[in-house]
């Protein structure tokens, strides 16, 4: 009898359970939302980071968070928009044509709070765009998630917005760009770094480092360094990390130097037919007749009008050889 009415109520608990499923539905927006004169702007001394999305992209707000995973977004669809292509740099199934179809899933990554040299306040919103999904997951290992950009200024007692950009480019896997983290390139010019990690199954991850700064009022990569690290190997394999920095001691005013300096260690293995094993291109004439070494690698990067370019050669030390 006990375990007849056990049986009961599991099945009357899984019938509620799914009565209780949310099925993800899309709201229309209008294409002016991707107007480039768009102009907000927030009257109040406060910014409420979510509040402001709603009014960036006015769609139905979903919050599917559990105890250990954060889950909310804004569910919209554009069906006045013309989608424009944006690369997605895991370079696997295409550029991304945003809006999507189907519809979008927009999250707020992150906000980034500081104050330039004169005093003025500032917030720049991250926001990840993903295809729209019934169940609000994010899904692709070799999909990137659409990073886009919102800057505010406080001006008196509101918040005006000063620059938006839904779109840069797509990061990361499943449909998950990384937090931007700023980085001070000049005096009162800040960037972000966007660091891009990926592998398949078994493999290791390799790391691609790309710097994200404003110039004639779009936000765009402006460098991109790749084999920035190799993680997720087995212990004594090749692996290595890397570090980003600023020339402060330069007199340029904007856009001064960028030194990335990467350190890691190469152990000739089995794998070695795969290129990721070979270590980064800078020590390819010391594998040759080596089997272990430590090594460092720095690299300085100019700003040529347009984007970051590597000058001089790379300085290479390698210690510890075997």
């Amino acid at each position: 009898m006990r375990l007849i009415l056990s049986l009961f109520i599991s099945v009357l608990f899984t019938a509620y359970s799914f009565g209780q499923e949310i099925r993800i539905e899309k709201k229309n927006i209008s294409d002016t939302v991707f107007n480039d004169q768009r102009s907000l702007i927030i009257p109040s001394d406060s910014l409420d980071a979510m509040k402001v999305m709603l009014k960036l992209f006015p769609g139905k707000l979903y919050d599917l968070s559990s105890k250990d995973y954060k889950n909310i977004f804004i569910s919209w669809e554009c069906k006045k928009c013309k989608p424009a292509a944006y690369a997605d740099v895991n370079w696997v199934e295409g550029d991304q044509q945003f809006p999507y179809k189907d519809g979008v899933a927009t999250r707020l990554i992150n906000v980034t709070d500081y104050k330039d040299s004169k005093g003025n306040q500032f917030k720049i919103l991250a926001f990840n765009h993903s295809a729209y999904d019934e169940d609000g997951v994010q899904t692709g290992r070799f999909t990137g998630g659409l990073l886009g950009l919102a800057k505010f200024a406080k001006i008196g007692g509101s918040w005006q917005m000063r620059s938006f950009q839904p779109a840069i480019a797509a990061f990361g896997s499943f449909a998950s760009s990384p937090k931007p983290a700023p980085l001070v390139i000049g005096e009162d010019q800040y960037a972000f770094t966007v660091l891009h990690e990926n592998g398949g199954a078994d493999r290791p991850f390799e790391g691609i480092l790309f710097l994200i700064a404003g110039t004639n009022g779009k936000y765009r990569p402006i460098l991109a360094n790749g084999q920035y690290e190799l993680t997720e190997t087995d212990e004594g394999e090749t692996r290595w990390q890397s570090t980003i920095k600023v020339d402060n001691d330069s007199k340029k005013q904007y856009f001064r130097d960028i030194i990335i300096t990467t350190k890691g260690h190469y152990h000739k293995n089995e794998n070695e037919e795969d290129e990721l094993y070979k270590g980064p291109y800078e020590i390819a004439s010391f594998i040759k007749n080596k089997k272990s070494f430590d090594f460092v690698i720095e690299k300085r990067y100019v700003f040529d009008g347009k984007e970051y370019v590597m000058k001089p050669k790379p300085a290479v030390s390698v210690t510890n050889a075997k």
